[in-house]
């Protein structure tokens, strides 16, 4: 059942802060983001409709703020696994909930020039060219539309075979001592990381690594969706598991005795491997790696003091998920 609370984000949490804000009851940003103030606002709204005013939004309160519809699923769990974890862990990466996630950008803080996407495609490496040389070649009209006058130059920076001259563009728009994007150009790049077009090409921009998430799992000996997004975050944030935590790993499976296919028995997988895998990281990172990849092996937790439910949330569950069909999924079919 959805449910929207405090910390949950996105396209639903837009629609109840705007409703609110026409009731008069909420005063802040219609930003997608459901903070204090949003959830005093649903209080408010409960407790002059009757309802238990407990500042959760579930079935009875949103039929109270829209009549007569069905409370709706966060949009982004209607799209394939891949999708959906590729969007938890950019949401970890960036701070910020679909769709904004696949819209991070930052400026040459690291000597890459510029930096964009859910998982951080830059110029210096030359993996932000190819990302966007696809988009225009899949979705000119798009990327024509969203840069305008830009986009000529834009072009023209992708199809630039000197490497440096492309870093040098980036740097010229950018505040040199805040490396962060001027504008026109951070609202335009910001705007083209929110459409679907741009979001399903990081999704295949990221498949590899998706892939490779898919045969840890296999691996492991673990099956659900949750074990797809805590291998994949584990790809993208760390890297990999090496033989002597991989050894570790095994070993503590090996006192758990046969898995008996129980979800109780995969998260108890689950929470080995994220365990293990934090403590091995560098010792000032591992209680902010072992929060994140519990959070996921145990299904809600707190990240950078934000509420995380994959369920609710992104639509990540312990319902098996078919190793067979990660092509599928990662060309947007469900899983």
């Amino acid at each position: 059942m959805a449910l929207y609370r405090r910390g949950s984000k996105g396209e639903e949490v837009v629609r109840i802060q705007t409703r609110l804000k026409e009731l008069s009851l909420y005063l802040g940003p219609i930003d997608g983001d459901f903070g204090g103030g949003t959830e005093s606002a649903v209080k408010s709204f409960q407790k002059s409709t009757g309802l238990t005013p407990d500042g959760i939004v579930g079935p009875e309160s949103w039929a109270g703020l829209f009549p007569q519809e069905t409370i709706p699923t966060p949009s982004i769990a209607q799209n394939s696994v891949a999708h959906r974890c590729l969007a938890l862990t950019g949401a970890f990466e960036t701070d910020a909930a679909p769709p904004d996630c696949f819209a991070g950008l930052t400026g040459d803080f690291d000597g890459q020039g510029l930096s964009f996407g859910v998982l951080q495609w830059n110029l210096g490496q030359g993996s932000l060219q190819p990302l966007l040389l696809e988009m225009n070649e899949k979705h000119r009209d798009v990327l024509e539309r969203i840069f305008d006058d830009q986009y000529p130059i834009l072009l023209a920076m992708l199809e630039s075979p000197d490497r440096e001259e492309q870093l040098a563009w980036a740097r010229s728009i950018q505040d040199p001592n805040r490396l962060v994007l001027n504008e026109p150009w951070r609202g335009l790049f910001k705007t083209l990381g929110r459409t679907d077009e741009c979001q399903q090409i990081e999704v295949e921009h990221s498949r590899q690594l998706f892939e490779s998430a898919l045969t840890l799992c296999q691996e492991y000996g673990i099956r659900s969706e949750r074990a797809a997004a805590l291998m994949f975050d584990i790809r993208v944030q760390n890297g990999s598991i090496s033989p002597l935590v991989k050894a570790q790993i095994m070993q503590e499976f090996k006192r758990l005795g046969p898995s008996n296919g129980s979800d109780e028995a995969e998260v108890t997988r689950l929470r080995i491997i994220a365990n293990r895998r934090a403590e091995a990281a560098k010792p000032r990172w591992i209680e902010d790696v072992r929060a994140r990849k519990l959070t996921i092996a145990q299904g809600k937790g707190i990240v950078h003091g934000n509420h995380y439910d994959l369920q609710e949330q992104y639509g990540i569950r312990l319902q098996p998920f078919d190793q067979t069909l990660a092509a599928a999924a990662g060309q947007g079919q469900t899983a």
